[in-house]
């Protein structure tokens, strides 16, 4: 018995130990990616930079896709976490938007999209990219609007619009480099929701669209 708790003691402890040090490395590589990015190193040059071998790499994360892929994911839950915690009016959006929109956040940006794409046309390693792409951003945003009073279903397909938006004018951006006239499209779509939500307050929703507001 003394030798099976002795077992189970020591595979625990790995494990929390492992863990530690998967979030060590994450850290480091998310603060190597805002520093001066990371999508074009190798995986020897990513454990060079943060002061690691590949080989912990792999065993951590499997592969420079998965090192990417948890990267981006990582920071993806910080902007997230970001806008919850500041709250979801037009403001807060807009906040999120200078945010997002500042160059620093460039080159993670173009991470992001990179493997997108690569996820879209089924690259080896990032086939797990996608899972929750979309909805990880949609039910928390919808939750908080419901929480304001939105009409659940109009929750709903107003954050999914938003993630859509807010993403198509990244990617806008990160073409461009037109900050000043990607954020005039974003604060002018924040502007038509804010209409769009007052209008169904005074006017109901649109009967060929259900759960739809009028723009």
């Amino acid at each position: 018995m003394v030798a099976v708790w002795l077992t189970l003691y020591q595979m625990v402890h790995l494990t929390v130990a492992a863990s530690q040090a998967r979030d060590r490395l994450l850290a480091a590589a998310v603060q190597q990616a805002s520093a001066g990015g990371i999508a074009d190193l190798s995986l020897r040059e990513l454990a060079s930079a943060i002061g690691t071998s590949h080989r912990m790499l792999i065993y951590h994360f499997g592969s420079r896709e998965g090192l990417l892929i948890a990267v981006t994911q990582a920071v993806e839950v910080r902007e997230r976490t970001a806008l919850l915690d500041s709250g979801v009016t037009p403001d807060d959006a807009w906040a999120s938007w200078q945010r997002l929109s500042d160059p620093k956040m460039w080159p993670q940006e173009r991470l992001f999209f990179e493997l997108y794409s690569y996820a879209l046309l089924g690259r080896p390693g990032t086939e797990h990219f996608l899972t929750g792409i979309v909805e990880a951003w949609v039910a928390p945003i919808a939750a908080a609007l419901v929480q304001m009073g939105v009409d659940p279903e109009v929750a709903r397909i107003d954050a999914r619009l938003g993630v859509a938006v807010a993403r198509g004018l990244l990617l806008d951006l990160l073409a461009t480099g037109d900050r000043d006239g990607a954020g005039a499209a974003y604060h002018r779509f924040l502007r038509l929701m804010t209409h769009s939500r007052t209008a169904a307050d005074d006017l109901g929703s649109d009967p060929e669209v259900p759960g739809l507001a009028p723009m």
